[in-house]
């Protein structure tokens, strides 16, 4: 599996053009870097793909920030997944049954671990299709 190849064919609805994988946490989080040396963030549970730093250099303030740590490390979460599925296989990472966007908790019941590329297929998917409609709109997925 090429990282790169999957966040392309996910992710591109959003304009992203992969040309680095930068690093990954846990639960799938990437940060790419494009060609313009603008730096992505693709959170699967929030269904999200958005730019997070425009440069090298607010890319290293962003790291400095605890906040974005905090929230980048999911050390609590990590630590939950952990103690309910064990350590992850190679090629797989912690997930959210129910992504947080559409109301999924962030507890032991809602954590399960699946394939990195599933992971990244997966949430591209539902994420587009959910990407222009507005809050507390209903909606069907498409298979």
């Amino acid at each position: 599996m090429n990282i790169l190849d999957e966040v392309s064919a996910a992710w591109g609805w959003t304009g992203i053009v992969p040309d680095e994988l930068v690093t990954e946490n846990e639960f799938g989080n990437l940060i790419i870097k494009d060609p313009e040396d603008k730096f992505w963030r693709i959170c699967p549970e929030e269904l999200t793909c958005e730019v997070v730093a425009d440069s090298i250099d607010a890319y290293n303030v962003l790291i400095q920030d605890d906040e974005f740590n905090e929230d980048w490390f999911m050390a609590d979460m990590v630590a939950i997944g952990e103690k309910k599925l064990g350590e992850l296989k190679e090629g797989h990472k912690f997930c959210l049954v129910v992504p947080g966007a559409l109301g999924g908790d962030y507890d032991a019941k809602n954590i399960k671990s699946v394939a990195f590329g599933a992971l990244i297929k997966k949430s591209g998917e539902v994420g587009k299709q959910l990407h222009d409609l507005p809050e507390g709109a209903e909606f069907k997925f498409e298979k």
